[in-house]
């Protein structure tokens, strides 16, 4: 998997990725977090429902080597979760920024990501 940042995106130096479309987020983690973890064994998720604090953790994802925290990118609802990885989460690993998303959330301020960084500034962070 070739380490890309797409343009679209905007990211956390936690290395979480957020897609704003409107005032729905979805997020998830980006290609070079799956990277360093390595074979991803377990994830876990907030209900549909729940609420999210931007800055907090909405979860965890288990590998091999490590746990990680999951933290929320922005502030709202969960209104949607993808099962699919929770049920499989070898499969984040074959398409983090399509079929690899964890949760969207209808979020209160879209502002609150203007603060995240650009596709450029992650991979400046995480590469340079």
């Amino acid at each position: 998997m070739s380490l890309e940042y797409p343009q679209d995106l905007r990211y956390l130096d936690t290395h979480e990725y957020v897609r704003l479309k409107g005032e729905i987020a979805t997020i998830g983690i980006t290609a070079f977090a799956v990277d360093q973890l390595g074979d991803i064994v377990f994830l876990e998720l907030p209900e549909i429902g729940d609420a999210v604090t931007k800055g907090e953790k909405i979860g965890t994802i288990e590998s091999v080597k490590a746990v990680e925290d999951l933290n929320s990118p922005v502030t709202g609802t969960v209104i949607e979760r993808n099962e699919e990885m929770i049920e499989s989460p070898e499969q984040i690993a074959e398409d983090p920024y399509g079929e690899g998303w964890f949760i969207k959330v209808r979020v209160n301020d879209p502002s609150e990501i203007d603060d995240a960084l650009t596709a450029q500034e992650y991979s400046a962070e995480v590469e340079g």
